[in-house]
């Protein structure tokens, strides 16, 4: 049980982190506060979406192998003895002080998140009668993913990097992004304004939805290829070790409940099973490059001026697909390098951002 002293410290780290994107927001003309406090949040939670990959990819979600602190304490300078005693028995342990500083300053822009909603609570709640109770209830929504998510974050730690509790982590996480941005894109309105927005909605919501579902389950393929150290299985490309459909062991790769690097049975997992992760990806990938490209197609075929913005994000969206399969074919041949391992989950997050974005010209009235 954290100690009240460390929760205090904690508190106090994220009032300082939050504090500064808010001083910066004060200063800002143009729009209100709250909508630009919106858009830092969304520009926040991309960063951290980051972070916490770079946090993944660097071995170094368990840096600090407690939880909130590290060690009993706010920060690692405070650990160090705990830290380099950890080090000196495993030199190639899980725990350094540059994992540990990776680790806390993860948690750190978790927390600075966390504080941001609580300030937009706030300010929500300021606005009640003005806005309405639509901006409170929807920031309300808001605050109970990020706790959640931050459940999620612990559970990470204590349950030493189980797959589908940091895949899920992750797929959170994603969730927390759109949320965000589509609370962020929102148009609230005042009670006592006469004055109504009226948006011009060619993109079919039934084809953006399957297309934002596929997106999502080809993004939890690939923290599931992640999060199980299976980007290497099928080291060659287009083939999996020169095959053009390897041998496969579904039940083994997907069994989601296990503890890191072993199967159901507690038994190491098998070489076959990582390669049934990698695989199943690379195969979805190709549906998902399929549908999410026809939206797009279907977008770039309307043309007006009132659509201009939606054209936007469509050729954004056809970008973002070529940099994943730039950046996802790079991991195989490059021997999963840092940087395009960071570029491919960054990608993933503005995908997700982009296809929020596109939603705002959405029509369920379409078929």
């Amino acid at each position: 049980m954290p100690s009240f002293i460390l929760l205090l410290e904690l508190a106090l780290i994220a009032i300082v982190f939050a504090g500064l994107p808010l001083a910066y927001l004060w200063t800002r003309p143009g729009y209100s506060f709250f909508q630009r406090l919106n858009w830092v949040l969304v520009f926040m939670t991309f960063d951290l979406i980051v972070f916490g990959a770079f946090t993944r990819l660097t071995d170094s979600g368990l840096g600090c192998p407690d939880w909130p602190g590290c060690y009993g304490n706010s920060n690692p300078l405070h650990a160090l003895v705990d830290i380099k005693q950890a080090e000196h028995l495993l030199p190639d342990g899980p725990v350094t002080v540059m994992k540990a500083w990776i680790e806390m300053i993860h948690r750190y822009l978790a927390m600075t998140v966390g504080m941001l909603i609580l300030v937009q609570v706030g300010v929500a709640f300021s606005k009640l009668k003005s806005l309405g109770r639509g901006p409170l209830l929807g920031s309300l929504g808001l605050l109970l993913l990020v706790c959640v998510q931050g459940a999620f974050g612990a559970w990470t730690v204590t349950l030493k990097l189980q797959p589908i509790i940091v895949s899920l982590h992750l797929i959170l996480a994603l969730f927390l992004l759109a949320a965000l941005t589509a609370y962020a894109q929102q148009v609230w309105v005042e009670k006592n304004s006469t004055v109504r927005t009226l948006r011009v909605r060619p993109v079919s919501g039934c084809l953006w939805l399957f297309a934002f579902a596929t997106l999502f389950c080809q993004i939890f393929l690939g923290a599931w290829v992640s999060t199980n150290y299976a980007v290497l299985a099928c080291p060659d490309f287009p083939t999996c070790l020169g095959s053009a459909w390897p041998e496969t062991n579904w039940q083994e790769g997907f069994t989601l409940w296990r503890q890191l690097g072993l199967n159901a049975q507690g038994e190491y997992i098998s070489p076959v099973a990582l390669q049934t992760i990698h695989w199943t990806h690379r195969l979805f990938a190709c549906l998902a490059l399929l549908i999410l490209s026809f939206l797009s197609w279907k977008v770039l075929r309307q043309s007006s001026a009132a659509t201009e913005g939606l054209h936007r994000f469509a050729r954004l969206l056809l970008g973002l697909l070529v940099l994943q399969i730039i950046t996802g074919v790079s991991n195989v041949v490059f021997q999963w390098p840092l940087v395009a391992a960071l570029l491919h989950t960054a990608g993933s997050a503005a995908l997700v951002f982009c296809m929020v974005r596109i939603s705002y010209w959405t029509s369920w009235k379409r078929l």
